[in-house]
């Protein structure tokens, strides 16, 4: 439980406006992804893509909504998601499609990595709810990175 003095709930919403950056860049690169690949695999990729920015679209709402249910301030902007986000942006519309793959993959587990730090800000903070919620999008990101990684064998 955080007491006086302890920095265990900011680290909790820093790391959680962190993860709601990752999750907006991540989403806009995936739809990305989606809108622009191409080759034999395009229909399969083309879906993959499309389930795996909706599943990431739907947490971006919850992510926000811990951060004012913590009594802070969310992102505000495309630029203080740039600032907060570890995702990089990819504007090259000629990708192969193993090489967006593997840029999904690896960006996916980026976050994966975000979320088990954040476990024990949580824990620390005393928020049940989102120590919770973190088990939950953890399993969703691992298993994108899952799909992901099987795609390219």
């Amino acid at each position: 439980m955080a007491t006086a003095g302890d920095n265990s709930k900011t680290a909790l919403i820093e790391g959680l406006n962190g993860l709601l950056a990752d999750h907006l860049a991540l989403y806009f690169k995936t739809k990305n992804f989606h809108w622009h690949v191409t080759g034999p695999r395009f229909r399969d990729l083309h879906l993959l893509f499309d389930e795996q920015a909706i599943e990431i679209r739907d947490q971006i709402d919850a992510i926000g909504e811990r951060v004012r249910k913590n009594g802070a301030k969310t992102l505000t902007s495309i630029a203080s998601v740039a600032k907060a986000t570890q995702i990089a942006d990819q504007d090259d519309t000629e990708l192969s499609a193993d090489d967006m793959v593997r840029e999904l993959r690896d960006d996916n587990q980026k976050v994966v990595d975000r979320l088990k730090g954040l476990k024990e800000h949580a824990e620390k903070a005393g928020d049940n709810a989102t120590d919770g919620l973190l088990d939950d999008w953890t399993d969703m990101a691992e298993e994108r990175v899952w799909f992901l990684t099987s795609t390219l064998q």
